[in-house]
């Protein structure tokens, strides 16, 4: 697949992760009130939680800054998918991590917060982008090693 397919698809990828995270999150903002459960499916609930730091709430009200540190952290990971365009299915890894990070950013610039709704048992809320985001990483890492190991 050529440099320019890839990194539209890449794009498809992460306007789909987009679109589908800030639908999801108006569904449950309109649906569940702040800080109710909804049992949802075994020990999977629905819950409505406002997070104002990065991953599990750490550096909380970091504003401005993290804004900041997500716009940059996007736009090198822009570049990284544009740089690898003979790795298997990077182009998909990377489109879920940005559409990841543009869904949690746009939450973040809009509202002041990221909203998370999804609440798993002896783990903090998540959201749409963040399950893109972690697939995205794990499918980068394993394709990155995978073809290492074909290259040696």
């Amino acid at each position: 697949m050529t440099r320019k397919r890839q990194l539209s698809w890449a794009l498809l990828v992460a306007a789909s992760v987009v679109v589908v995270d800030q639908l999801a999150k108006a569904g449950v903002t309109d649906q569940i009130e702040r800080g109710s459960k909804v049992d949802v499916l075994g020990p999977l609930k629905f819950t409505l939680t406002h997070n104002d730091g990065v991953a599990f709430g750490l550096a909380g009200g970091g504003g401005v800054f993290v804004i900041a540190l997500s716009l940059v952290a996007l736009v090198a990971l822009g570049v990284f998918v544009a740089s690898v365009p003979g790795r298997n299915l990077a182009w998909l890894a990377g489109g879920l991590i940005l559409g990841g990070a543009a869904g949690n950013l746009i939450d973040r610039i809009r509202l002041g917060y990221v909203t998370d709704f999804i609440l798993l048992p002896h783990w903090p809320a998540f959201n749409i982008a963040d399950c893109a985001i972690t697939v995205g990483v794990i499918l980068l890492a394993w394709t990155l090693v995978s073809e290492g190991r074909e290259e040696a």
